[in-house]
């Protein structure tokens, strides 16, 4: 029982810093999706999209919210700090790719500008959640996702999906074996990745019995370095080469469906992800957190 809260309402979730920012992604979140079913209008396969990110994180975040102010998270079987956390970050990387008015001659004008405002500043309220529950340097932590090393995996785990995006978006990638190789890559390091986040999530770290979590974590982000290392110098080689491909872009390429912006998407986010899975590895090594089977208290 708290005694700032109360017996059965949990207080901090509206009187607390991470509270009122989970607050604007409410009031944010609801003035967008109004307004874009109101007048402001989507179509098309982008804006369906939009929208239904837009929809999903405003529900989510209803959820959290309802969540953590009836304390009935402690009902789930999950760690509490990790889900929140990393459903802050996946939504940052979410709002922040959306654009509802990308051409010119929009007759509901001044509704998309008023959506993409809104949808700017719910941006930076999930940014502000996971500033709030980011693990401070030399912190010990129950919840692994608010380090830097667990921030990070959610955004590898983003910039796979723009990879694979591009890769299916007539890159041509079955045409020579060694770019059938790099794929597999991106598939194995996303695979790794999101079975990592899972088990922090569900509690689980334990499952790895061969060896501790944080040293499990240590030994595949070096492997996703290496195969990382190795995809980003295959790729361009076997994309970009005369011998293989064009070093220039095709003239009379579409634009929008030419493979050859598809194959320097992948080239230009391969070498995102070998960035970010290099700071992972040095960070990784440096944190020491306290694994867990039960839900995890939320950071106010």
């Amino acid at each position: 029982m708290d005694s700032q809260g109360g017996p059965y309402l949990n207080k901090r979730a509206v009187c607390s810093p991470l509270g009122a920012a989970r607050l604007c992604q409410l009031a944010l979140g609801c003035a967008v999706v109004a307004m874009v079913t109101h007048s402001a209008g989507y179509s098309g396969s982008y804006g369906v999209f939009c929208m239904a990110v837009w929809a999903l994180c405003f529900a989510v975040s209803v959820l959290v919210f309802f969540l953590d102010a009836t304390r009935l998270y402690s009902c789930l079987p999950v760690s509490w700090d990790n889900l929140t956390v990393t459903f802050a970050a996946l939504a940052t990387l979410m709002q922040l790719v959306l654009d509802p008015c990308p051409y010119a001659g929009c007759d509901v004008r001044n509704f998309r500008i008023a959506v993409t405002v809104c949808s700017i500043a719910a941006t930076l309220a999930y940014g502000a959640e996971v500033v709030l529950c980011r693990a401070r340097p030399g912190q010990t932590v129950v919840g692994y996702m608010a380090t830097a090393s667990g921030l990070l995996k959610v955004v590898q785990g983003f910039v796979a999906c723009v990879i694979f995006g591009a890769l299916a978006n007539g890159s041509e990638y079955s045409r020579q074996a060694a770019t059938i190789y790099c794929v597999v890559v991106y598939a194995v390091c996303f695979a790794l990745t999101t079975l990592v986040v899972i088990l922090t999530v569900c509690g689980r770290t334990k499952a790895v019995r061969c060896m501790p979590f944080e040293r499990f974590v240590v030994v595949y982000t070096l492997l996703a370095v290496l195969l990382y290392l190795s995809a980003s110098v295959v790729w361009p080689v076997f994309c970009f080469d005369s011998k293989y491909g064009s070093p220039w872009r095709p003239s009379s390429c579409p634009r929008g469906k030419c493979p050859w912006d598809s194959k320097v998407v992948v080239a230009v986010f391969s070498f995102v992800n070998l960035g970010l899975y290099i700071a992972d590895l040095i960070y990784s090594q440096r944190i020491r957190f306290v694994s867990s089977h039960l839900p995890g208290h939320p950071r106010v």
